[in-house]
């Protein structure tokens, strides 16, 4: 297979001479429109004496010159189309150089106190959600934090597979996310469900056949009128009846029509994506699933919303002066529009809210398989139910460079705590972050930065970013200790791997090192599974004195009077610390 970055290139070339052929036909058709205008206007003015023939002339040219424009409109389109895809190319060829910090950080999910979001750099400048994040519709950006922050350590196997095939299809999630693109959404799916849900007809029973009949006298009349049987002043009587008609129902219409205006991009969006959806063979249980969750028994859900969004820009078109007069004077559009969006909403509001799930689930996974795609020279841990919680050979961070990160091995079992040292900027907290998300990525279903691993489920629990608060009037100590004391709590309901750092930097060096080894020795009679990094050495006398804890380091060395660093994790406790080094080095002391 070729590397995603040789697929991007190739793709990206491939979209962009498509986008210019059918800029040419774009061009070619409105020149074509705009010879049928003249012709036509030329045919009416030198047949006006004729009003018959001149009546048939503009027929045919309104006719084909609204065929032209369906054409330019389909191509236009299509030429978005391809352009959302040049895009999309474009833009992984970016991220893939490493420039990614000014997409979407998604800080409106940040959580200080979830487990562990705020720990980890899942959100924010330069974070994993903004690395990884493709998805297109505000319902999916959500889903796909929802799914980094759910902690979920069941079905993480179908996950992998689900995110595994997603990986192996990429044209169809490029077309997928095209598709998402081209349509702004202003109103949030939730909105919509809680208005179809809650809304209430207006217009009777009798109106589903009331336009018909009406249409159909209104062909009759205009025949007689061209064959003389009937005065042409016949027509100005009966479009005022069908304006008098449309009236009636002038109001409610207006409000319908206000609520639907705001939701009709929406419904012509979700009606594409799940076309797409419906016509894709998935293999994967989840996926599969998933598909099956928006169809019925007698139509497909895409056919569905067509139907709908055809109806919404059907009444849409009362916007148009001359298209309102005579739609509703002639053909009642007002009232057969708002009837057959009136039925639609009574059939199906129901299901639309699977539906929009099944949508904002395919848009996360997008960005799930996207990453793996981008990857493949990660592995899918292998998944245990009992046993060593992590056994990873060479496990790195994802987001560092190949070229410059340095990979540990890492064993730890169930019910064991490891009390990591080192010097500043040796790799300590970047080693933790690693960690976790070995456990964020494992439980997600995604592949890791590893050339191995076994791992047993375990949900996160942190501690490494402990903030003040002046709204709240809380110390950053007090903080500290609410956050520890969440940790305590939850470990005493189910299994958690704790992963903290330097803990207790709100207080005294004396407190902070007899309070940190309390905590450690209460979390190990606990059975807690985790890391704790630390300054303090004195911590890791708790080696001697309990079985589960193991101490290890990370290493600095000064060299020529140059600090350097290994970034490798050791066994032992770290006899080398660099801080007053630093201090002379940069002429602060």
């Amino acid at each position: 297979m070729d590397s995603p970055i040789s697929y991007y290139k190739e793709h990206l070339e491939t979209y962009k001479t498509e986008a210019q052929r059918l800029f040419k036909r774009m061009t070619t058709l409105s020149l074509l429109r705009l010879s049928v205008f003249i012709i036509t206007g030329l045919g009416i003015y030198f047949t006006f004496q004729y009003w018959q023939v001149a009546m048939v002339i503009a027929i045919v040219g309104i006719a084909i010159f609204v065929f032209l424009l369906s054409k330019y409109t389909d191509i236009k389109a299509e030429r978005n189309f391809n352009k959302a895809l040049v895009k999309i190319n474009e833009e992984e060829i970016k991220i893939a150089s490493g420039d990614f910090h000014e997409r979407d950080k998604g800080l409106q999910f940040q959580d200080p106190t979830h487990f562990y979001s705020l720990d980890i750099d899942l959100f924010g400048r330069g974070s994993f959600f903004q690395f990884i994040n493709r998805t297109a519709i505000n319902e999916g950006s959500q889903k796909l934090a929802d799914t980094l922050k759910a902690n979920d350590i069941d079905a993480i196997k179908l996950r992998q597979e689900a995110i595994r095939e997603l990986s192996s299809k990429p044209k169809w999630r490029q077309y997928y996310s095209a598709t998402s693109s081209l349509v702004k959404v202003e109103t949030p799916a939730k909105n919509i469900i809680n208005w179809l849900q809650s809304y209430h007809s207006f217009l009777p029973k009798v109106m589903r056949w009331l336009p018909i009949a009406f249409t159909i006298c209104s062909i009759v009349i205009f025949g007689f009128t061209i064959l003389n049987f009937l005065s042409p002043e016949f027509i100005g009587y009966w479009l005022l009846l069908g304006l008098g008609v449309t009236g009636v129902y002038v109001k409610k219409t207006n409000v319908l029509s206000s609520n639907t205006d705001r939701v009709k991009d929406t419904f012509r969006q979700y009606a594409l994506l799940l076309d797409l959806i419906e016509n894709e063979i998935f293999t994967s249980e989840l996926l599969q699933e998933k598909q099956q969750q928006i169809q019925l028994d007698t139509e497909k859900a895409s056919h569905i919303f067509k139907k709908l969004s055809k109806s919404l820009d059907a009444l849409d078109n009362r916007n148009n002066i001359i298209g309102a007069i005579f739609g509703n004077g002639l053909f009642l559009t007002d009232i057969k529009n708002s009837y057959n969006i009136e039925k639609w909403i009574e059939y199906y509001h129901t299901k639309v809210t699977d539906w929009f799930e099944v949508v904002s689930f395919f848009d996360a996974y997008n960005s799930l398989g996207n990453f793996a795609f981008n990857r493949p020279e990660f592995i899918y841990p292998e998944i245990q139910e009992k046993g060593t919680v992590i056994s990873a050979n060479s496990l790195g961070h994802p987001l560092l460079d190949e070229n410059k990160r340095v990979d540990s091995n890492l064993t730890i079992e169930n019910e064991q705590f490891f009390i990591v040292t080192g010097a500043n900027m040796a790799g300590k907290s970047t080693f933790l972050r690693t960690v976790s998300l070995h456990i964020v990525m494992a439980n997600v279903g995604l592949p890791i930065c590893a050339k191995a691993s076994k791992y047993t489920p375990v949900k996160l629990i942190t501690s490494m970013r402990t903030t003040d608060s002046l709204t709240d009037d809380s110390s950053y100590f007090f903080s500290e200790l609410t956050r520890l004391k969440y940790i305590v709590d939850a470990i005493q309901k189910e299994p958690y791997f704790i992963v903290l750092d330097e803990i207790l930097k709100g207080t005294n060096s004396t407190d902070k090192a007899i309070g940190s080894r309390k905590f450690v020795e209460k979390l190990v009679a606990s059975n807690a599974t985790g890391i704790i990094a630390t300054h303090d050495l004195s911590l890791c006398e708790i080696e001697q004195e309990l079985k589960a804890v193991k101490n290890y380091y990370f290493d600095a060395e000064i060299i020529n009077d140059e600090l350097h660093f290994d970034y490798k994790l050791k066994v032992g406790i770290c006899q080398n610390m660099n801080a007053s080094f630093l201090l002379k080095k940069m002429d602060i002391v």
